[in-house]
């Protein structure tokens, strides 16, 4: 008599659902720090007018991929580290940008299975959704420092990195490349 029926065993050999394109190999550290200070360097070029308004949180976008990606790599307190450097270089309030860096990275490990199952449009509302709630939790440490509203264009960043995205995602995941590339074991 055997110990598994034909029924557990076809349970046991089913593959997962992931294709084969969405299983990437880790990146390097270097890469992740690398990838993050050019982000940073991004957030903090000297434009004005409409680009200003225009340009999205490059760091929230890089820290959102890594921690959808590589979620064992950059996490919460990678988050809060680069939301204190964005606040002392930009001389905002002390622990703005932490806070919601934190946040963002917080919900994107809790809907990280959910995402990464998603082609990349797919992702790209999700994404923008994320993106939002973060420019809304600077806002508001924004109102409590001040009174003024800047106004519902504030929240055009988030329509440009959301529409950046695929852009973002395929620049990052092309040094680490597919697990089943053709070198691979």
């Amino acid at each position: 008599m055997p110990i598994f029926s034909t029924r557990n065993q076809n349970k046991m050999t089913h593959t997962s659902n992931y294709s084969e394109k969405e299983i990437i190999l880790p990146a390097k550290g270097w890469f992740i720090i690398l990838s993050l200070i050019i982000g940073l360097l991004l957030n903090l070029l000297p434009i004005q007018g409409y680009l200003l308004i225009l340009r999205p949180d490059f760091v929230a976008l890089v820290l959102l991929f890594w921690g959808i990606y590589q979620p064992e790599r950059v996490g919460i307190s990678i988050a809060f580290i680069m939301g204190l450097l964005m606040d002392v270089v930009s001389s905002s309030m002390f622990g703005q940008h932490a806070l919601a860096y934190s946040v963002l990275i917080f919900i994107a490990l809790i809907l990280r299975r959910r995402i990464h199952t998603f082609g990349l449009l797919k992702q790209v509302p999700q994404v923008g959704l994320l993106l939002c709630f973060t420019q809304f939790i600077i806002l508001l440490t924004e109102l409590l420092k001040r009174s003024d509203f800047p106004g519902w264009h504030y929240f055009l960043a988030s329509l440009t990195g959301m529409l950046l995205w695929p852009l973002i995602s395929l620049v990052l995941e092309i040094p680490h490349g597919s697990k089943y590339g053709p070198n691979a074991l």
